[in-house]
């Protein structure tokens, strides 16, 4: 018997994932738990094991992007798991032998739109792969379904008659009635004896000279590269069964050039005076934690009352001690010392003197933590990730620095776990090592409050009655202001800029 293995659910965000690797080629023996695949998701790259001993089919080629419970792969057990599969030839064969006739038994299954994804209500039927009153085969992909983040298969959950409810661009609620299919036993003739010409091409292979039930229509993989290069599908010819556009035509297809769509679009325009240079324009879909990122900044500037605090920050004395005993630091503990520790920990000690701005509001109650979970922000090519350094305020800073260096590393190679990313109780963001003065950043939720370090600048100051030169830098501390109150968030921030301007008192506690 053959166990179907399925995308499990990786996250309360997370709707797809893509087959990042195979590390079991298909057809090979598997013990139960080893690792056969590695997942990649929008946040975190995570593993996928083999639920029993047996031997692996693969059903979804690396590369592809796929919904959540969407099944990838099989492992067979028993003979199954030890016979190789038949050539295509002898299956031919073995279809054309006559089936028992078609006979009703009665049942009408509904089929129902599943529920794919925690924060989708909703999804619309983009396309119908087979016709009312056709017949279809039990996990035959029958329609193609698309919700506001991917696009996914709809698999026939019964042998027999497709008799369709919920016709193209109609618009349903999860749970909504999509067909009913009249259950038979047995297959029609049609179904079961194919032309003798299928027996050397598929329908719409370039031999036949066919079009298939999926003709121009691409696969959820193919849809995604489609979109990303602005290409119709109509534009593409597919050379998938059924003449379906495989993830494969949409990387090879091309688009056409902007002259000659400029050409075929309107006649020459009149000799004009340009200024010069390209005005071309180009479409990018945004990347699903693109997605994710904005629709929760928006959340959080619709669902707090937030306000932003500034303070300056006399940057000499940490510079001094750090430039003093960096090397030292450096041959001891094999980090270097930078500003980031500095700052985690004066943040810690403010953390505990103001412990509202290290709370957080849970529906009418307000949660305080007697830890302080620090999350920095991270750049990376895909995207702003914030992975959480956990127990910051009894960490030493030669442990903060490499805690900060292991999850930059990891966020940049899109390594980090779910777990590394989840919780926390304040964020740091450093906009300064891209050069900002000063920024009003926003609320990383569920916490109440975040702190943004910027670059360090000379300015003039004034120091006992004189104008000096000084590295200042500006600090902001944006906050929820329905549980912080000005006289904290600006006493917050006042605290953790007499920690850097007198570090001593990091190391002496006072």
């Amino acid at each position: 018997m053959a166990q179907q293995v399925k995308v499990p659910a990786v996250g309360e965000s997370i709707t797809e994932v893509t087959i990042a690797n195979w590390l079991k080629p298909d057809g090979s023996a598997v013990k139960m738990d080893e690792v056969i695949a590695e997942l990649e998701s929008d946040k975190a790259t995570f593993e996928l094991t083999a639920p029993q001993a047996g031997t692996l089919r693969i059903t979804k080629p690396k590369g592809d992007v796929v919904p959540i419970g969407t099944v990838i792969c099989e492992i067979q057990d028993g003979a199954a798991a030890t016979t190789a599969p038949a050539p295509p030839a002898a299956v031919t064969k073995t279809e054309t032998v006559p089936s028992q006739p078609m006979k009703s038994t009665g049942q009408i299954k509904e089929m129902k739109v599943p529920a794919v994804g925690e924060s989708i209500t909703e999804v619309t039927i983009s396309t119908w792969l087979k016709k009312d009153g056709d017949f279809v085969k039990l996990d035959e992909v029958i329609a193609e379904v698309e919700s506001d983040k991917a696009t996914f298969e709809l698999p026939a959950e019964a042998n027999g008659i497709l008799r369709i409810v919920a016709q193209e661009k109609t618009t349903l609620p999860i749970g909504g009635l999509i067909c009913k299919i009249e259950v038979t036993e047995g297959a029609p003739a049609s179904a079961t004896a194919p032309a003798p010409a299928a027996a050397t091409a598929p329908p719409s292979s370039p031999a036949t000279g066919g079009a298939g039930y999926a003709a121009g229509h691409p696969s959820p993989a193919a849809a995604k590269i489609l979109d990303e290069k602005g290409i119709p599908a109509s534009a593409v010819a597919g050379s998938g069964v059924g003449g379906r556009i495989t993830k494969e035509d949409a990387a090879k297809a091309q688009a056409a050039p902007a002259k000659e769509t400029k050409a075929a679009a309107a006649p020459p325009a009149p000799l004009v005076i340009a200024a010069g240079g390209s005005r071309n324009e180009r479409r990018e879909k945004m990347t699903s934690l693109r997605k994710t990122i904005a629709r929760r900044l928006v959340s959080v500037k619709n669902e707090t009352a937030m306000l932003t605090t500034f303070n300056e920050v006399d940057m000499k004395p940490v510079m001094d001690l750090r430039a003093k005993y960096k090397d030292q630091f450096k041959e001891k503990y094999g980090v270097g010392l930078g500003f980031m520790s500095f700052f985690t920990k004066a943040i810690c000690v403010a953390l505990k003197d103001f412990p509202a701005v290290n709370a957080s509001i849970d529906k009418d109650e307000i949660v305080y933590h007697d830890y302080c979970d620090i999350s920095i922000a991270v750049s990376t090519p895909r995207g702003l990730v914030v992975p959480v350094i956990r127990n910051a305020e009894s960490l030493t800073m030669a442990q903060i620095e490499s805690e900060v260096v292991r999850l930059a590393t990891k966020g940049r190679d899109g390594k980090l776990s779910i777990e590394e990313m989840t919780g926390g109780t304040f964020s740091i963001t450093n906009g300064g090592v891209f050069g900002s003065m000063l920024s009003t950043p926003i609320i990383n939720p569920p916490q109440s409050a975040i702190l943004g370090m910027h670059n360090i600048v000379e300015r003039p100051v004034v120091k006992g009655g004189e104008v000096v030169v000084r590295p200042i830098m500006y600090v902001a501390l944006s906050y929820d202001h329905r549980i912080i109150d000005g006289r904290e968030s600006v006493s917050f921030l006042v605290r953790v800029k007499e920690m850097l301007e007198d570090p001593g008192r990091l190391i002496l506690g006072v």
